[in-house]
């Protein structure tokens, strides 16, 4: 254990980084509750707080955050839309709509132009495929990707008081549209996620708050978790190249290194739920806990990725306990396949931007563009 030294007096965090204690930590919830796990990293000013209220803007805990004894049901419905057979089932289209991405980038490069990998191929897939899993329409892509990416920043950065207004007017916007979402959802016939919420007894405000992030996380840290694997891929950085990565299995291998040594959620948050102790150390009631997911794990380099021994050294990436990821399996195929597409169509690319700006925040990471070029 270690206290943070950068940024302490905004991350006030007890930072654990051995991934054994970390595991630890998040499989005793009665100890470490989830509790602090969506709140604010920055506090919300009044103005902020003035413009979410008028949006009836309100998230009680349900599931990434909920440590009652209802998570276990809610947990269940959920689950039952990401069960290895039905992500199984969804390979083939996985790969159409990730073929189709990587074509339209080809035809871009071939006019001369250089193509941002981030939108053209790591954006949109993982988005549609996440509504059409969960059974809900597909539609305002492009203002789902970018109020996803304002409301990482409100809930996981660092934004100055006019940013931290602006971002709030966003999440605003984002939550309306996802009231409206529930409610055409869950009067609508047939199954999808919003629906069987509600059968399962859950209020509007609760399916929203559980559809606000879940809608987020969902999609957006696959999108990220693929623009760093693409980014590392046509740097030449980690022995793998694009000739390769079209195999499916090599595919694989750089993602599950991606995860292990910068996956796109680095961190997670913890606070003690009563007085207790780790590794002998006392740690008392409300301690703020950011446990290291990723980065601790595995060393550099094709040949550690190709021949790690089972999940271990990435296996904290989509943490651990029964607040696991749902969507583990679901994010790591996706990955895959969008890659190895990507790498088939564009092999002989070369990097354009070698150095372009990073999404940074406490728990999220990746490259903001990933331009390449013929």
């Amino acid at each position: 254990m270690s206290a943070p030294s950068a940024s302490a007096q905004t991350c006030p965090y007890l930072v654990l980084r051995e991934p054994a204690a970390v595991r630890e930590v998040l499989h005793r919830p009665e100890d470490f509750s989830p509790a602090n796990a969506l709140i604010a990293v920055t506090p919300l000013s009044g103005p902020s707080l003035r413009v979410l209220q008028r949006a009836r803007f309100a998230l009680p805990p349900v599931l990434a955050s909920n440590d009652t004894a209802s998570h276990a049901g809610i947990r269940k419905v959920v689950a039952g839309f990401f069960t290895p057979a039905t992500v199984g089932a969804f390979e083939p289209r996985i790969r159409g709509i990730a073929r189709d991405a990587a074509a339209a980038a080809v035809g871009l490069l071939e006019t001369g132009e250089q193509v941002d990998l981030v939108q053209a191929v790591a954006a949109y897939p993982p988005a549609i495929v996440m509504l059409e899993l969960l059974g809900l329409p597909v539609r305002d892509l492009p203002e789902l990707k970018a109020w996803s990416l304002d409301s990482l920043e409100l809930f996981w950065g660092w934004p100055d008081p006019e940013r931290q207004l602006e971002l709030a007017h966003s999440a605003a916007g984002f939550y309306s549209w996802l009231r409206e979402l529930v409610l055409e959802a869950v009067a609508s016939p047939g199954r999808n996620l919003f629906r069987s919420l509600a059968e399962h007894g859950l209020s509007t405000p609760e399916i929203c708050s559980l559809g606000y992030f879940l809608l987020i996380a969902g999609q957006e840290t696959t999108t990220q978790l693929i623009s760093t694997a693409l980014f590392r891929l046509a740097e030449g950085s980690v022995g793998f190249d694009w000739k390769n990565a079209a195999s499916g299995t090599t595919a694989r291998d750089l993602i599950r290194h991606v995860l292990a040594t910068e996956s796109s959620v680095p961190t997670w948050r913890r606070v003690a739920a009563q007085d207790t102790v780790l590794d002998g150390e006392r740690v008392p009631a409300g301690a703020e806990i950011l446990l290291e997911l990723t980065g601790n794990h595995a060393s550099s380099g094709r040949a550690s990725a190709a021949h790690e021994q089972g999940p271990t050294a990435y296996g904290l990436a989509f943490g651990s306990g029964i607040h696991r990821c749902l969507g583990a399996k679901l994010a790591e195929l996706e990955a895959a396949v969008v890659v190895q597409e990507t790498a088939a169509a564009l092999h002989g690319v070369r990097l354009a931007e070698p150095n372009p700006e990073w999404l940074r925040l406490l728990s999220f990471q990746a490259p903001r563009t990933v331009s390449v070029g013929i």
